[in-house]
């Protein structure tokens, strides 16, 4: 069986309000083009999530939400789940881990170094994710446990930048 795990790091945010916590930080003017311009590189490749994980951050959230509607995705279905900022790569590993295996493609929207870190744990080929990078892998594995102690079938990176 596939399983499809889309790592996305989240678009270019800015960096205008000094005082900001970070998790309270916007997107920037590139970040807010960005993110439209891949969720329609993502459904032009018919990438139908069936769960979108995000980050508490604005900027993650915002990203998930702009991504999710290019996808024909409920932003109000978009999962905020803590885990995902300023975390470690295993800890997202065991985010996929608990994912259900009755899903076949899980989204998830987060952070550097943690996203490309992990991006290059599953496959040596990716050494950074830059911003609103899309790393998609594909497991021919039943279970979404098995994800990061098992190579994936297939790995395609795609990012703003790239023509």
């Amino acid at each position: 069986m596939k399983r499809t795990l889309i790592l996305v790091r989240h678009a270019k945010s800015s960096w205008d309000g000094i005082g900001l916590p970070d998790t309270e930080r916007p997107l920037a003017d590139r970040g807010k083009r960005d993110a439209p311009l891949m969720g329609k590189r993502l459904a032009k490749q018919q990438a139908k999530p069936d769960l979108i994980l995000s980050s508490p951050a604005r900027r993650a959230l915002a990203t998930a939400q702009i991504i999710a509607k290019e996808l024909g995705y409920k932003a109000k279905d978009i999962v905020v789940d803590d885990r995902l900022y300023a975390t470690e790569p295993e800890t997202l590993l065991a985010v996929v881990g608990e994912i259900n295996d009755k899903l076949k493609c899980v989204m998830l929207f987060g952070h550097n170094p943690e996203f490309s870190e992990l991006a290059h744990r599953l496959s040596s080929d990716i050494a950074l994710l830059p911003t609103c990078a899309v790393a998609q892998f594909t497991f021919e594995t039943k279970s979404w446990a098995t994800i990061g102690d098992i190579q994936p079938a297939n790995v395609v990176l795609d990012y703003p930048k790239k023509e």
